[in-house]
């Protein structure tokens, strides 16, 4: 069967309703637009640790004060989703993700002339910041619209992208600031994030309608005719009154004559007045930002889990290259060791993407097998010696990093969380909460840097954090099992008593009806008395 498309008027563009998902078509083109605004996007925040050391010295400030930056920036990412859903469901994700690549752009252009720690606050974490929001979540939202069956693989490899950029901007940042110094390389970089404004243009809007099934309906009998042959069902005696007989019998209750047309609406419920041909029911209104999902026990504990794992996505990119240093790696090779993290998050992600899309698989169990191998990881960084110690450490961690970081947004479509029909406001309350880790986790552990001096510390930490988001995720489904019964309860109990309410007393019948069975009641007791 061919898939129907019907233009709709969306604000401030047009969109096709699509009767099923594509999984495909467009969507590549989509895919395709995501993997490079993933590049621009956290593949640059992962990279910025290469500019540390230049900006501590520059600045003569602390490692706490610098990591403020991408603190920061992650913290105005991560608390502005709720303003990119709403942006995106008034406006359409293709603007909105344009207007984010100029804004992170400009912040990172103008940073590039900054005199103090606290320009660079403003400029990267507030400015940039809140590109990156407007850039990244519409993106991965339309994306997981338009595929279903594939959605898991192709959004795995899609972010890639960030994995790429960092084994490649990496050593290219770190050689550019060799020959033109660190200011004129963060300007090249903000141009060229100035792509995700091309990349926006390519977000083709799309709304999916579920069509259920019409079966063939028979052909419409006159009104006349219906009306005489329930006479004749119904006209039995009076003691079986109640034998069939139904509350549009009546002549002014039977509905006109209607023309048969599929539709595709919901099935009628019992005692519902059926609706007119001529009357259209009234086209539901969008909510720019749904808080129902915040009733959902189940996605209040995935919520959890991206607030506490969150503490393990970005520090240790920060300090992968300190870190090094400190065990007397040169700039070169501490350079390698986060490209080689970077390729091995690329196969990671594959990997979960691959895993993910069998079927039948509980995908939010194969999700928190990997989140408790990304704490081992991050365990064992403080054990690591030498340079192929740190090297192996990264490589492992690298390929958990990817299985976990590019499925915890994409799996939020799943039905143990909140299901596709959700997945657009639960993104944004999701990325929402997250924001507090992000804002607290790179201080936190450059505070416990400066307080132990030893780089050890801040891994650590982002151990404790991902073990406390392990625990959460392990709660989601046994949350939603028992919500899910707990609201089947619910909806029979609703059941039974709209059964109860919508009881009504026996209808009335006409007067010849009435007369035929009276007549016949006594001529039935006329014989029986003279039996």
């Amino acid at each position: 069967s061919k898939m129907t498309v019907k233009a709709v008027k969306m604000p401030c563009t047009s969109a096709n309703v699509y009767t099923k998902v594509p999984d495909g078509g467009w969507g590549w083109t989509v895919a395709f637009a995501f993997f490079v605004v993933e590049a621009l996007t956290y593949g640059i925040i992962k990279s910025f640790g290469v500019f540390f050391n230049d900006l501590m010295e520059s600045f003569d400030e602390t490692n706490s004060r610098i990591s403020w930056i991408i603190s920061i920036c992650v913290f105005v990412q991560t608390f502005t989703a709720p303003l990119s859903t709403i942006l995106s469901n008034r406006f359409g994700h293709r603007l909105v993700v344009m207007a984010g690549g100029v804004l992170v752009s400009s912040g990172m252009v103008i940073a590039s002339f900054a005199r103090s720690v606290v320009d660079m606050y403003i400029t990267i974490g507030i400015v940039s910041g809140l590109g990156y929001c407007l850039s990244f979540l519409p993106t991965v939202t339309i994306l997981s619209q338009y595929f279903d069956k594939r959605r898991s693989l192709v959004t795995a490899v899609a972010s890639t992208g960030e994995c790429f950029a960092v084994f490649s901007f990496a050593p290219a940042i770190t050689a550019l600031k060799e020959q033109i110094g660190w200011r004129y390389s963060l300007l090249s970089v903000g141009v060229l994030q100035l792509g995700i404004t091309a990349c926006g243009s390519l977000l083709r809007p799309i709304v999916i309608r579920e069509q259920e099934e019409v079966k063939a309906q028979p052909p419409e009998e006159s009104t006349e005719t219906k009306y005489m042959l329930e006479n004749e069902q119904t006209c039995t005696s009076i003691e079986s009154i109640d034998s069939g007989v139904d509350i549009t019998t009546s002549p002014s209750n039977v509905p006109g004559k209607t023309k048969a047309e599929p539709k595709s609406e919901e099935p009628k419920q019992h005692g519902q007045n059926p609706v007119e041909n001529n009357s259209t029911p009234p086209e539901p209104k969008t909510k720019l930002l749904d808080f129902s999902v915040m009733r959902d026990y189940s996605f209040i504990c995935y919520a959890f889990f991206g607030l506490f794992a969150t503490l393990g996505f970005f520090a240790p990119s920060l300090y992968i290259i300190p870190l090094s240093r400190s065990l007397g790696i040169g700039k070169d090779h501490s350079a390698y060791i986060l490209s080689a993290m970077a390729i091995a998050e690329v196969f990671g992600r594959i990997f979960a993407g691959w895993v993910l899309n069998k079927k039948p698989i509980r995908k939010i169990y194969i999700e928190l097998i990997c989140v408790v191998l990304l704490a081992v990881a991050l365990v064992a960084f403080p054990f690591a010696s030498g340079f192929w110690g740190l090297m192996i450490c990264s490589v492992y961690f690298g390929f958990m990093l990817g299985t976990v970081a590019g499925t915890h947004i994409p799996l939020l479509a799943e039905d143990d969380v909140v299901g596709i029909e959700k997945m657009s406001s639960a993104a944004g309350v999701y990325v929402f909460i997250q924001s507090l880790a992000g804002l607290a986790g790179p201080p936190l552990a450059g505070v416990l840097v400066d307080t132990t001096k030893n780089y050890s510390s801040a891994f650590y930490s982002c151990a404790a954090g991902m073990v406390l988001g392990a625990v959460f995720l392990a709660l989601v489904r046994p949350c939603k099992t028992g919500l899910c019964h707990h609201r089947h309860q619910q909806q029979q109990q609703q059941q039974q008593q709209v059964e109860e309410s919508t009881a009504r007393p026996p209808p009335e019948l006409p007067d010849d009806f009435i007369d035929m069975d009276i007549g016949k009641a006594e001529n039935s007791g006329k014989g029986s008395d003279s039996v």
